[in-house]
């Protein structure tokens, strides 16, 4: 494997094998202060990189706790973003580090961008293993621009045309209760969050909540101007579920009260066709790297989305966001809004 020129502590080498993210063995440093300002030395070169890989994996970095992540973190990603309209269970280390998912280790995690459905999301995404499992748990990754150039064009024109619909109902029986998603105990506070946000919500008489919110599926990165698929449309996709759970799903809360559906922008619904070549252009552009103590990857969160293996055995991974990018800035081909009846 190719590796940065150690003598002089310089700029790193990239080494791309089938299947598997950009990759460099980094100089060897005896505390995460060294290999700090080593990295933000590097800054501008990083950057070049990642805008050509989207995703970026160092290896043998001294990061052995969530200080060292941090660190790490404030080097390689300064402006943090605030995790938004939670969607899945995370645990907080404090310091705005946060356990990857805490989701039973069986569960894969399908391919997507952080806060896709937002309309300020982190432009950056920090990873780190603190502690490697005994077989699987990678984090994948798949070049978005590759998977936008594997799609259909009759898909592609849809989606630029409608882009999607998400449709979220919010239980203390299943997925998250909104007082935990929203982050407050105020209905007023969860109100006003949705009109700022362009999302459209609704009460029921169990004190449950439902929103919609239409976003572009297709937008261009802020900075090199190129297009990429960019959305949750098949993650959250009642297809994309086992049959069995998606059943059950169905029979106890009916196609209309779904912890998560998506729809195209026109409320079309999507077929199980859609969303298997969606998720077939996901798995054709994915690659990873199996965890080992101190690894760091690097994500443009534009350029690429993530996921999760199964796994057995302990899991750490430790996740940071920042880089806050401002939906507007990013061309989308739909204007968001509410609901799919705003959509100009």
């Amino acid at each position: 494997m190719s590796s940065a020129q150690s003598g002089s502590v310089g700029i790193p080498t990239w080494t791309v094998e089938p299947g598997k993210p950009a990759t460099t063995q980094v100089p060897r440093f005896a505390q995460a202060d060294e290999a700090c300002q080593w990295l933000t030395s590097i800054h501008s070169e990083l950057r070049e990189a990642l805008h050509r890989y989207g995703a970026l994996y160092l290896r043998g970095l001294p990061v052995n706790d969530v200080d060292d992540f941090a660190k790490v973190r404030d080097a390689l990603v300064p402006r943090r973003t605030a995790y938004r309209e939670k969607a899945t269970p995370r645990s907080s280390y404090g310091n705005d580090v946060y356990s990857s998912t805490d989701l039973p280790p069986n569960q894969p995690i399908r391919m997507h961008n952080e806060n896709s459905y937002t309309l300020t999301f982190p432009g950056l995404l920090l990873f780190s293993c603190l502690t490697a499992p005994e077989e699987g748990g990678a984090t994948p990754v798949a070049d978005c621009r590759e998977v936008l150039r594997r799609l259909p064009a009759d898909l592609v024109a849809r989606m630029r045309s409608a882009g999607w619909l998400l449709m979220r109902t919010y239980s203390e029986h299943i997925s998250l209760d909104w007082r935990t998603a929203f982050a407050t105990d105020s209905r007023e506070g969860v109100e006003k969050y949705c009109a700022d946000s362009l999302i459209s919500c609704e009460w029921d008489a169990s004190d449950g909540l439902s929103t919609r919110q239409l976003r572009p599926g297709i937008i261009r990165h802020p900075e090199t101007g190129e297009e990429v698929w960019f959305n949750h449309m098949a993650f959250w996709n009642s297809w994309s579920l086992d049959e069995e759970l998606r059943q059950a799903l169905l029979d106890e809360f009916g196609p209309d009260r779904l912890p998560f559906e998506t729809a195209l922008g026109d409320g079309a619904p999507l077929t199980r066709e859609d969303i298997d070549t969606i998720n077939a252009a996901y798995e054709a552009a994915t690659v990873r790297e199996t965890w080992q103590p101190g690894d760091v990857m690097l994500v443009d969160n534009v350029l690429s989305t993530h996921g999760r293996d199964p796994f057995r055995g302990d899991r750490r991974i430790v996740v940071a966001m920042g880089d806050p990018v401002e939906l507007a800035d990013c061309r989308p081909t739909v204007a968001p809004a509410a609901r799919e009846e705003q959509a100009a």
